[in-house]
């Protein structure tokens, strides 16, 4: 859900700072979890990992019910229609109707007090709870089938997050092998992933600002792709790098910087992703960013259960090596939309149509309702 709020908070040429710190967050938390971890796990009892976990979700839950408002769009003019009617029945008990209207009385024209009721579109076509919930649960996987943005999108940073999940399992399985770590040594090696998230999001606010001082702002969605294009790279080279310098002759600190190395290569495809699906979906930014969410959590749960077969049949460098093509190959979706992504928006009815909320003002007399206008 946070990068469909994020869509909603911030214009599109104001949104790649917001979703970098999330981006950041996001991958930094993926590095502290293991980090802390195993220094719980050698110090104390391992069910403290979770008691640990239930803790910081239910304080962040009850500060989020507690702190945070509401960002819809649809959800804030109905809050707003409601307190202007109000204020207009209350000026209305008082006798001060709404506006002025000039009417024709035989052939005369004359000015008649018309009362004014507001009234949200989106009011007028909200369905039921379970059609809603149905929706929710349907269009994600429709744009995912139909949508080839979303599909290949969804290819492209499901696979880096399996990367990144893998690393729960491959690392523990090197460092340990290789180098003779215990829990919490290898544990230790998950800071250079908070490291890479760190640098990672600093270069990207940067990047952002220098692109305003010199008038570059994003106005396509494709803009936001050139970075990635590029800096997505370091994903594979990482790979390749981890697989072949993982040998016990090699000082464990080259391998770690590879494993910096890739996370900042999955920090841009992660940012990419969400900044790209957010431009183009608009109002359906979250059922396209579900999708994305649900390829990506699928695979991100299954590689780390395959990873000790995987690299025992393959070997560190073959594994990490057949990983590295594969993230190559998939350096090819950012530069396909760079070049045909206008055409291939411009076919699909999700994203081709920004579409934005709407009031509607009814004039209500005291006959009737009198007109609408939009």
């Amino acid at each position: 859900m946070v990068g469909g709020v994020i869509s909603d908070i911030y214009h599109h040429q104001d949104r790649s700072a917001p979703m970098a710190l999330f981006a950041g967050a996001a991958i930094f938390g993926t590095g502290l979890g293991p980090l802390c971890s195993g220094l719980i796990a050698q110090h104390l009892e391992w069910r403290w990992v979770f008691y640990v976990q239930a803790i910081d979700g239910g304080l962040i839950i009850l500060a989020v019910c507690l702190f945070f408002k509401e960002t819809r769009g649809s959800v804030l003019l109905s809050r707003k229609a409601q307190i202007l009617n109000n204020w207009y029945e209350a000026r209305e008990s008082e006798g001060l109707f709404g506006v002025q209207i000039p009417t024709e009385d035989s052939g005369k024209t004359r000015m008649e007090s018309q009362r004014i009721r507001w009234r949200v579109k989106s009011d007028e076509e909200r369905v039921t709870l379970a059609r809603m919930i149905s929706i929710s649960c349907y269009r994600p996987f429709h744009l995912l089938l139909t949508e080839p943005v979303v599909f290949f999108f969804s290819l492209w940073v499901a696979f880096s997050w399996a990367v990144l999940y893998l690393t729960f399992s491959s690392i523990p399985l090197v460092f340990e092998t290789n180098h003779g770590f215990n829990i919490e040594q290898s544990s230790a090696v998950f800071a250079a992933m908070c490291v890479g998230a760190l640098i990672s999001t600093l270069i990207s606010v940067y990047q952002e600002r220098v692109a305003k001082h010199y008038g570059k702002a994003v106005s396509t969605p494709e803009g936001r792709l050139y970075f990635s294009c590029v800096q997505s790279i370091l994903m594979p080279v990482g790979l390749f790098w981890f697989g072949w310098t993982s040998f016990p002759s090699i000082p464990w600190i080259v391998p770690t910087l590879a494993v910096g190395c890739a996370t900042m290569g999955i920090f841009s495809i992660y940012l990419a992703v969400f900044n790209y699906l957010a431009d183009t979906y608009h109002r359906y930014a979250s059922s396209a960013l579900a999708a994305q969410g649900f390829c990506r959590n699928i695979l991100g749960g299954v590689f780390p259960l395959v990873t000790k077969a995987m690299f025992a049949h393959l070997g560190f460098p073959g594994a990490s090596s057949l990983l590295g093509g594969i993230g190559a190959l998939l350096t090819l979706v950012p530069w396909v939309l760079v070049f045909y992504g206008p055409k291939i928006r411009a076919r699909s009815k999700f994203a081709s149509v920004r579409r934005t909320p709407c009031v509607t003002i009814v004039l209500v007399p005291t006959d009737g309702i009198l007109g609408a206008c939009e």
